[in-house]
């Protein structure tokens, strides 16, 4: 039996294995960089091993190495890093350790993603058919270029024109060098508005191959999944799909010899066509929506296979349906800007279990995150999973949605707005999902916060504020903001909201409460330094306000919204040169497109960040001349950095 496990992963996914070790009555290890020395994953394993670099979860020898001092007698991947390397699943075995994974010869199959589509093919597994980079024409277009040793929507770009077909080739080179430490990428055909499909597969080392349930995963964002869901609604509306799907999964995984826990992943059109795109040889990321759905510890299943344990001749039925939502520390509405900071306060209403099944109503949260937890740049944005289970779709879209728009998340910024609009979206709630989801819908509205949230949200800030300074204002010191023996002007207090747009509230205390000369249909009923009563055309509703230096959260029925105070004196040097391009993240600078002095035009790109495994481009905001260029290629830059500035030729200064 397995006794001890290191898992060679960081934040929510060695967490989650944690988890089921500690049901098992098996010992754990963790191993972490010193950027996550503060991080939960490092904290609540049995013992824990520091790694050398911030890329200490790619060094097979030091994760090695560590399972050897702290006493591991096997290693769990977890996902991404090494989770899908043949020369690391080798080194364990050699090593004397057990690989919770499969065999080594089915990693080094489905590895290079060129050559797991010739083994499909040859299978008899509909694929779609590889093509040469160099060798695509207009009438292959659009296509999609993928890199062949990785997954996660890393070194992924869609190509709509054959111009522009060799710099994403190159962009998308880098990304798989920086992920997976292989630079090699391939095209195939897009298909617009598809459906992305996969099936969960279990094998057990006496020739039992389960398909244990499909999900469908379309709702993406830079090819990489944000809201998964299981069963499938594409799958579930037509006749005969399901079996052809679990049919070609389980031919897929007895092709390689598959043991443990893998994906067969494919793409589908709206008449339930399908080609296998690629076979993830480790857990998903998503893998909750199956547990949910079947009951079953995937987990568990990886321990006991690896430990030579058969599984049973049939998977249990599915029943039930059940959601994820993948929570990031991104800015949609901003070309999907990763964000770093702190994470002030974490807290996701009506959660039942962490990191296991629920077996009823509603919601399990498995998080890489806690109350004071640092988002740093050199790893995935993702923050947590929050997850549904309810005998139907729609109710578990709706205690998604609800959980998520109730959520006290302070601090960093995320997509929580996107990924409640989606799940209240008609479209979704019809099942009309695919990979097209946003460009279809529009991104802008999809990432908004709700409407009406914004102003009386600043309202609620802005009396908080006044309250809090009234109850700290002391007998020998100036009177309390607002004090005045005669009625005299209104106070004001501008914010801004997360969009950046300004918001000033003006408000006065008189003898029978508060005025509000801006503000119609609204009175105050209480308000504190914390929490603030507001009547909204005669309905009470309660603002709950925190406050993080400049930094204002509120939270009420409306939605949750966050502002920054504007200061009431700004420094007189504070104001930016015109034309001036700042660093919209901290990260490394990977390549520069023009030198101080070059004309450019607007939208050309001309800085390329990476930050958290990611290609970011900052294009210039107009016509003119690159008056100033800050940065070289390798230099790290804090958010905020003055990259560059563009001199407007054209004299417009905007």
């Amino acid at each position: 039996m397995i006794h001890r496990i290191l898992v060679a992963n960081r934040g929510e996914i060695a967490r989650r294995v944690f988890s089921t070790c500690r049901r098992l009555g098996i010992g754990t290890v963790a191993v972490y960089t010193d950027p996550d020395a503060e991080s939960p994953h490092a904290a609540e394993a049995d013992l824990r091993v520091r790694l050398p670099g911030r890329n200490g979860y790619l060094d097979p020898g030091a994760l090695i190495d560590a399972a050897r001092t702290a006493g591991a007698d096997a290693i769990h991947p977890g996902y991404g890093f090494l989770s899908e390397n043949a020369d690391f699943a080798a080194a364990v075995s050699e090593a004397g350790l057990v690989w919770i994974g499969p065999p080594v010869p089915a990693v080094q199959s489905m590895g290079s993603k060129i050559e797991a589509k010739k083994l499909m093919a040859a299978a008899g597994v509909p694929v779609l058919a590889e093509l040469d980079p160099d060798a695509v024409t207009s009438a292959e277009l659009p296509v999609l270029i993928k890199a062949s040793a990785g997954g996660g929507g890393r070194g992924m770009r869609v190509v709509r024109e054959l111009a522009a077909l060799p710099a994403e080739v190159a962009a998308a080179q880098r990304e798989a060098q920086s992920a997976f430490g292989d630079p090699t990428v391939f095209c195939e055909r897009y298909l617009t508005g598809g459906h992305h499909i996969e099936v969960q597969v279990m094998a057990d080392r006496h020739g039992t191959v389960w398909a244990v349930g499909e999900r469908e995963c379309s709702i993406q964002r830079r090819h990489q999944k944000v809201i998964e869901e299981a069963p499938s609604p594409l799958v579930q509306r037509i006749p005969g799909m399901r079996a052809k799907l679990f049919e070609a999964a389980r031919l897929a995984a007895s092709a390689i010899g598959y043991t443990g826990a893998g994906t067969v992943e494919f793409m589908a059109d709206d008449q339930g066509e399908f080609f296998f795109l690629e076979m993830n040889t480790r857990l998903q990321v998503e893998h909750p929506v199956t547990e949910e759905t079947t009951g079953l510890d995937l987990v568990a299943l990886q321990i006991d296979i690896a430990d030579g344990s058969p599984l049973g001749p049939h998977p249990p039925a599915a029943t039930g349906h059940s959601i994820e939502a993948r929570l990031y520390a991104e800015d949609p509405a901003r070309d999907w800007q990763p964000q770093a900071g702190a994470v002030h306060r974490f807290r996701v209403p009506g959660v039942r279990t962490e990191f296991g099944t629920l077996g009823q109503v509603g919601i399990r949260l498995d998080s890489g995150i806690v109350d004071g937890s640092q988002i740093s740049v050199f790893y995935d944005p993702m923050l947590a999973k929050v997850i549904s289970f309810a005998p139907t779709r729609a109710r578990a879209a709706a205690v998604l949605a609800d959980a998520l728009a109730r959520a006290r998340i302070h601090g960093v910024g995320t997509n929580r707005h996107l990924l409640v609009n989606v799940l209240r979206h008609p479209a979704f709630l019809a099942g009309d999902t695919d990979t097209a989801f946003f460009d279809t819908h529009g991104l802008a509205d999809l990432a908004a916060a709700p409407a009406a949230t914004a102003a009386l949200s600043a309202l609620a800030a802005a009396l908080a504020d006044a309250a809090h300074n009234r109850s700290t204002a002391t007998a020998f010191g100036p009177a309390p903001s607002g004090w005045r023996n005669l009625a005299a002007g209104y106070q004001s207090r501008g914010y801004l909201d997360a969009a950046g747009a300004e918001l000033t509230v003006r408000y006065r205390f008189d003898r029978t409460g508060v005025e509000l000369p801006d503000i119609e249909n609204v009175t105050v009923r209480s308000s504190s330094a914390t929490r603030v009563v507001l009547s909204v055309d005669g309905a009470e509703q309660t603002f709950e306000v925190a406050r993080y230096g400049d930094e204002v959260f509120v939270d009420s029925p409306l939605g949750p919204a966050r502002l920054t105070c504007r200061p009431r004196f700004p420094e007189p040097d504070s104001a930016l040169a015109h034309g001036s391009l700042l660093a919209p993240m901290p990260g490394s600078v990977v390549r520069v497109g023009a030198a101080a002095g070059d004309s450019v035009t607007s939208g050309q790109p001309l800085i390329w960040l990476e930050a958290m495994k990611m290609e970011h481009t900052i294009s210039a905001p107009s016509d003119g001349v690159l008056a100033e260029l800050n940065v070289q290629a390798g230099q790290q830059v804090e958010v905020g950095t003055i990259l560059a500035r563009i001199d407007n030729t054209q004299g417009d200064r905007s």
